[in-house]
């Protein structure tokens, strides 16, 4: 990321930070007040059913993206890694990933979901420290040396007023604010682990403080970014490039240099940390897609325990077999996967995004059986504008684009609300 775009990313960390307040303050909040079992369950309440069972499908889309290019990520790595050299497929190894998180998620459950989070964590961490000090011991650097060398890098570059530019501070804040309001405040998955808290105090904690050690840890990440381009110049690691100048391939030199230029316990913690990512992310988000699905969509409360997982089962594979059909989708892209993400979290996210507001900050009611329209309407609209302003007047939204989405969805629902009923006096 670092090669392309230096440290703006932080500037969409600042925004993301802002949306956590949010969540904190005014979500939260409420969602312990309604006491929720689905967050979504609050677009049944305010609009009706038609609005609730799009918030839901939204979340079943979102979900199934972020899922699938997270997974994505960790696939092209172990590809890279290993079965490249043993002529394995790359379908082969999504295949074979996707069957184990299978066979993991019906034999395990919430436990194993923390463990392997917890696990995903260490592996990272330890592979970080372990690699950052062999390429400082490399480099020849003292610790002061290090911070200055890093601090005069080309790379280190943290904010952009270029207006045109996707990068530019008021476009990453923007969009870090909503992004983070939209994949964290409005996604039942990330949600309800906030709201098994005791109560809203707690939850308000955990939020803030997440929301504090996360910039951190994600700035320490950018420099390490440019700690390794720093390596990647001495050693003579040979970049390509597209036709426009950008470095392509970025996912693949993490990898290149902890498997082939660094010991072998980097190497191995890198390894077992990208596993753990794997099963973790995709293991949480499947149960969670599959949960959601029968739930909101499928009526199994009332259905025997039998027949209820018998349903689960059946919903959990389909699942795996979307997930599986949307990393072969995007596999072949040459950027970096987090940016891929978070842009494409714009178009599923908006709609999302567009209905909270307009449920939270106008008493309006609305035709509900037309909000699915306007849901599939906006971010169409959306990308058409993105890639117009783009093509004409060379303006990129970069990831302010989930703003305008919700915006046009906002808009949107005010041309389905319902007249005021007035009174006679």
């Amino acid at each position: 990321m670092v090669a392309n775009n230096s440290l703006y990313f932080f500037q969409f960390v600042l925004g993301n930070m802002a949306g956590y307040l949010f969540i904190a303050f005014v979500l939260t909040p409420l969602y312990y007040k309604l006491q929720l079992v689905s967050i979504y369950g609050y677009l049944n309440t305010r609009f009706g059913g038609f609005s609730y069972k799009t918030g839901s499908l939204i979340f079943l889309i979102s979900q199934s993206f972020g899922a699938a290019l997270r997974l994505m990520l960790a696939a092209k790595i172990l590809q890279f890694a290993f079965f490249d050299k043993i002529g394995i497929p790359f379908a082969a190894t999504v295949a074979i990933i996707l069957v184990l998180v299978w066979l993991y998620t019906n034999k395990s459950g919430i436990k194993t979901i923390v463990w392997t989070d917890s696990l995903q964590t260490f592996f990272l961490i330890v592979s970080i420290i372990f690699i950052s000090y062999e390429i400082i011991t490399s480099l020849n650097f003292s610790f002061s040396e290090t911070a200055s060398q890093i601090k005069n890098h080309p790379f280190f570059d943290v904010f952009n007023f270029d207006g045109k530019s996707g990068n530019n501070f008021f476009k990453q804040f923007i969009s870090g604010f909503f992004i983070a309001v939209s994949m964290i405040g409005l996604d039942q998955n990330m949600m309800q682990k906030t709201l098994t808290c005791k109560n809203v105090r707690d939850a308000q904690k955990n939020t803030l403080t997440y929301s504090l050690v996360l910039a951190l840890t994600q700035f320490l990440f950018l420099i390490f970014g440019i700690l390794l381009y720093m390596y990647a110049d001495k050693i003579g690691i040979s970049l390509q490039f597209s036709k426009t100048g950008e470095v392509l391939d970025t996912d693949n030199l993490f990898p290149n240099i902890a498997l082939n230029y660094l010991g072998i316990v980097a190497g191995t913690s890198f390894l077992l940390g990208i596993i753990a990512a794997s099963f973790s992310s995709v293991d949480s988000a499947l149960t969670a897609l599959t949960t959601s699905f029968t739930y909101d969509f499928m009526n199994v409360s009332n259905k025997s325990a039998k027949v209820k997982n018998r349903i689960k089962n059946v919903v959990l594979l389909a699942f795996s077999v979307i997930l599986f059909g949307i990393i072969l989708s995007f596999w072949q892209s040459r950027g970096d996967v987090v940016s891929l993400i978070f842009k494409i979290a714009g178009y599923t996210y908006g709609p999302l995004l567009g209905l909270y507001m307009f449920g939270m900050f106008t008493k309006m009611k609305i035709n509900d059986h037309f909000a699915p329209i306007i849901c599939i309407s906006s971010p169409i609209i959306t990308y058409l504008l993105s890639y117009y302003a783009n093509k004409w007047y060379h303006f990129d939204f970069g990831f302010v684009n989930i703003a305008i989405n919700g915006c046009i969805t906002f808009l949107g629902l005010l041309l389905i609300r319902k007249p005021e009923k007035n009174t006679i006096q």
